[in-house]
């Protein structure tokens, strides 16, 4: 089977979803709200769903990876932007290297754990 897939958007919940808006806005997404409840967040030609919703399991054991072009400088830039003394529940992870690439985390108002990393180029 050929997807000839364009992009892929997964929708992701928030425990206080305005929270979480300003979250990810400082983060360096873009925004396009698409209803009271849910909105759109953008990088390049990436993307996900924020919903105005919350069930404990699920934001429990919801990951992302994004896939950066130089963890080092992204690192950097993360800690630049001051997260964790901005929203109460943010927490970043300084980055990981494994024999795969290079990553760091970050923990959303929520607890959505995203994983920032780079692949190694062998």
């Amino acid at each position: 089977m050929e997807h000839r897939a364009a992009s892929i958007r997964p929708f992701i919940g928030a425990a206080d979803f305005h929270l979480s808006r300003s979250f990810y806005r400082d983060l360096g997404f873009e925004e396009v709200v698409l209803s009271p409840d849910m909105c759109l967040f953008k990088t390049a030609d990436l993307g996900f769903y924020l919903q105005d919703a919350y069930v404990k399991d699920w934001i429990d054991n919801t990951m992302i990876f994004l896939e950066v072009e130089d963890v080092n400088v992204f690192w950097e830039q993360l800690v630049a932007l001051d997260l964790t003394s901005k929203y109460k529940n943010v927490r970043l992870s300084p980055i990981r290297v494994d024999s795969w690439g290079s990553e760091c985390f970050v923990h959303d108002p929520s607890g959505i754990l995203w994983h920032f990393g780079t692949f190694s180029r062998k």
